[in-house]
Order: structure tokens, then sequence, then C-alpha cells
């Protein structure tokens, strides 16, 4: 647009020279045609009119944008410069609470690694105990007399004992035994234990060698006191068995009563007799 206004403004002040020209030289050939020649006189300069001021043509009507043909970008407008402020002049700039910076966050520490969990403390192994010794079983039909004995195991006293048959087999009530000891119908023999025993067991009854005959009681006394009695054995009746707790006594004395006179002969047995001791 400035192009073409400059354009025209030196077109029009150039057809305004030509005119002026013209016009200039057209009047003296019309005054030489009816007035008489003069003498010689020198010429007057030729005053050229002033440029015209151009006058500025209207601008073009402003066209609605269309639709923009597909590829073509329009221009962007020019952002005019800021206008240079003088410094100390012109309105203070205000404080945006944009402008100030915001503090940095805080960096997060990492995580503690978790403490290894320490493996648990091996357990102490007790030292191994020593196994209490096995206790010893005494059998009657293995005892000695205190006569013969050294007074560390369980011996008879031969001055307060009946007679004593040691046997190795007899039969009660048709059961046969390995081993025991057999007495009279009316016997009673004291044994001294001479150590800690726990218990005496033993199967009794009357002998088979008796033909069913002899009717009998059993007695077991300790330290003077009786602690088991039997009912009334007869011949032929299987053996009784007899448990009796010995824990604390020293001295044991085993008895047979007969039932009548005539069972005193009887022969009865303390079969598969023994002393439990530590």
């Amino acid at each position: 647009m400035k192009a073409g206004i400059a354009a025209g403004v030196v077109a029009v002040g150039v057809v305004a020279a030509v005119v002026m020209v013209l016009a200039g030289n057209e009047k003296p050939k019309e005054e030489a045609k009816t007035a008489p020649p003069s003498p010689a006189s020198p010429t007057s300069p030729v005053v050229r009119p002033g440029e015209p001021t151009p006058t500025p043509s209207p601008a073009p009507p402003r066209r609605e944008p269309g639709p923009r043909p597909p590829g073509i970008v329009p221009a962007r407008a020019e952002t005019p410069a800021p206008t240079p402020t003088t410094p100390g002049t012109g309105p203070r700039p205000t404080r945006s609470s944009a402008a100030t910076p915001a503090p940095a966050p805080k960096p997060t520490p990492p995580p503690a690694s978790p403490r290894p969990t320490p493996p648990p403390a091996p357990t102490p192994t007790p030292p191994p105990t020593e196994a209490p010794p096995a206790p010893a079983v005494y059998q009657w039909s293995d005892l000695s007399y205190d006569i013969s004995g050294d007074g560390t195991e369980p011996e008879m006293r031969i001055g307060a004992s009946s007679w004593v048959w040691k046997r190795y087999g007899m039969s009660v009530g048709d059961q046969r035994y390995t081993q025991g000891v057999t007495v009279h119908g009316r016997s009673s023999v004291t044994i001294d234990l001479n150590r800690s025993c726990s218990s005496y067991d033993a199967l009794v009854g009357v002998d088979d060698l008796t033909l069913r005959l002899g009717k009998v009681h059993f007695a077991v006394y300790a330290d003077g006191v009786r602690l088991w009695r039997s009912g009334l054995v007869e011949g032929g009746d299987p053996a009784v068995p007899v448990h009796v707790n010995l824990a604390g006594r020293s001295t044991v004395r085993l008895v047979v009563e007969p039932r009548g006179a005539l069972d005193n002969v009887a022969l009865a047995d303390w079969a598969e007799s023994r002393f439990t001791c530590a």
C-alpha cells in the first residue's frame, strides 16, 4: 500500500509540471503575433510551482477473513517493541507473588534399608547326663545269710529265720515257675536289705507237692509293720501276686501262717520272689 501511494504522488507531480510548462510556452506565442517586436530583454526566470501535497488515497476496504486455503499459514502479527522507560521514572513494577521463586522441595531421604535379622543364637546343647543306673534286682533264692555276706546287699538273718529251701523250678496250681523259695506252713524269714530298695514282688501259693492239701495265709512285714496279707490260700489254688512298696524300709520279714495244726507241715512257695533296689 505504501508503495502504491508513493507512485500515485509522483505521477500527480509529473502531470502538474507538464501542464505548467505547456501553459507557459503558449502565452508568448500569442503575444508575438499581435505585438511588434521589442528589443531584446533579458529572459525572466521560470518559476516552478511547489510540489502538490499528495492526497492520501482511501484505505482499501477490510476484507472479512474467509476460509483459509489449505496449506497457507497466516502471517503472525508483529508485536510492537516495548517502549524503553527512563530509569527512575514511570510506575514502579509491582512485585508479584509469582515472581518470588518457590522454595525448593527438600529432598526426601531414601528409605533406610532394613536391618538384617540376626540369626537365632544356637540353643546350647545340654551336656549329656548320665543315665541313672538300672535298678538292681535280687532274687531271694540267690541271697546269702548274714554270716557269709559282706553287708552290701540284702541278706537273710540266720538266727531269726526258719527253714528255707532254695529252689529252681516249682509248681503252684499246675503252673511252673523257674525259681523261688519253699518254706513250711508255719515260717518266718527276716531279711536285712542293707541298701535302699523300692519294692518286693512274688507269686505265693501251696506247692503242688502237697497233693492239694494245706491251707495257709501269707504276709509281708517291714520294720515291724505289716504291709500286706493274703486271704486263705489252699492247695491247688493258682498263685497269688504280691507287690509291696519298700521305700524307706531297712528290714523285711516274710511270714506264712497255717489254718490248722495239720497245715504246719504243708509246703508254701514264694515263687519268683525278688527285691528291687537302687
